[in-house]
């Protein structure tokens, strides 16, 4: 079997049984159960939901996206071997750290394979929410600019690139296009300020105006978490992207919940600590194929300017990457992976016959 057909790319057309249509993101497919399948699958496994809670198996790909593009390499290479399941091993492993540490509980309720997660029906917040420990990427080159506000955050001049900022900052944004909120444009991914939230919080989809402290006190402890166990292993965790949404519990009470991956290379920038301390930025995240691909295109303007989003879809379209470059993502993926989890990720032959078969012998999702 080649390289390639060791890559899941296509993770939407899976024969597991479902009513509705596989929504399909840029890395991860959700089926959504039946209403049978999820009640007997709550009942057989005993998950600690209410009885009537729809499920869902959320399959993750190797599929690699950075600027808001799918990218492909030579070769027939439609992903990255083994980045999904690096992804999900790295996301469980902080998952299950939360909830030894008495942190929120996740939407994850059962693994059935590395590329799998069953998961409950969640209300999604709609914020990005956003912690910065460093000052770099886009928030540097809007300080660079003289800009010295972020978020109603003022910062203090004479902040240098890549540098500790003086606190942990929380910088959320838009998740999703919301109408109507003064002040907020009507487009995905807008910088907000806690006034924002505040003066709007149901059209964020906060159950209140006292939910917003919580769900900045789960960023703050969970960026914490986080960040004090990569310093064990000398990596430092730099920025992460959190999402949090409403379940209900086994009694009908709603409860905020971690939602989506936490902690891992494609929602944070992480970096390796011996090479920071010799003022070298090494990094172990999806930040580093970013950085290559402004390095790789003549003009790195498509990939930043979000009005030449046409332009950088052809790019993607029509450029195939050297194999050798969405394999050097694959090691970084892998050893970031490893050793945050310190066990070995094994890379399967053929991932999505192994999905379908412990989804058909051991959950009866597949006809």
């Amino acid at each position: 079997m080649s390289l390639a057909d060791q890559i899941l790319a296509v993770n939407n057309d899976l024969p597991i049984r479902t009513d509705v249509a596989v929504h399909s993101g840029k890395v991860r497919s959700v089926y959504w159960l039946t209403e049978i399948d999820s009640r007997r699958l709550i009942q057989e496994k005993n998950y600690d939901v209410a009885h009537d809670t729809p499920l869902a198996i959320m399959v993750i790909s190797d599929r690699i996206s950075a600027f808001d593009c799918i990218w492909r390499g030579e070769g027939g290479m439609k992903g990255v071997p083994g980045k999904g399941a690096a992804l999900n091993a790295i996301s469980n492993h902080w998952f299950k750290l939360f909830k030894e540490q008495g942190l929120a509980d996740s939407h994850i309720l059962d693994i059935p394979h590395p590329f799998v997660w069953i998961v409950q029906k969640a209300k999604p917040v709609m914020i990005e929410a956003i912690c910065r420990q460093y000052i770099t990427g886009s928030m540097w080159r809007s300080y660079a600019k003289g800009e010295r506000e972020f978020c109603g955050i003022e910062l203090t001049d004479g902040l240098e690139k890549d540098s500790k900022l003086p606190q942990l900052l929380q910088t959320p944004s838009t998740k999703g296009v919301l109408q109507g909120i003064p002040g907020v444009p009507a487009v995905d991914d807008v910088n907000v300020t806690r006034q924002n939230i505040e003066d709007n919080f149901a059209d964020f989809n906060f159950k209140s105006v006292g939910d917003i402290a919580l769900y900045e006190k789960l960023l703050t402890e969970g960026f914490d978490v986080i960040s004090a166990a990569l310093a064990k292993l000398d990596q430092i965790f730099v920025d992460t992207k959190f999402e949090f949404g409403y379940v209900k519990d086994r009694n009908g009470h709603d409860k905020l919940i971690y939602m989506d991956e936490v902690g891992t290379p494609d929602s944070s920038r992480i970096w390796d600590g011996e090479q920071y301390r010799a003022g070298k930025i090494v990094e172990n995240s999806k930040e580093g194929f970013r950085q290559l691909l402004l390095k790789h295109f003549p003009d790195p303007d498509i990939l930043l300017n979000k009005d030449r989003m046409t332009e950088r879809e052809a790019l993607a379209r029509d450029n195939e990457l050297p194999a050798e470059v969405l394999m050097a993502v694959s090691a970084t993926y892998i050893a970031i992976a490893e050793k945050i989890t310190n066990k070995k990720i094994v890379l399967s032959t053929n991932p999505k016959q192994e999905i379908i078969d412990i989804l058909r012998d051991e959950y009866q999702l597949i006809d």
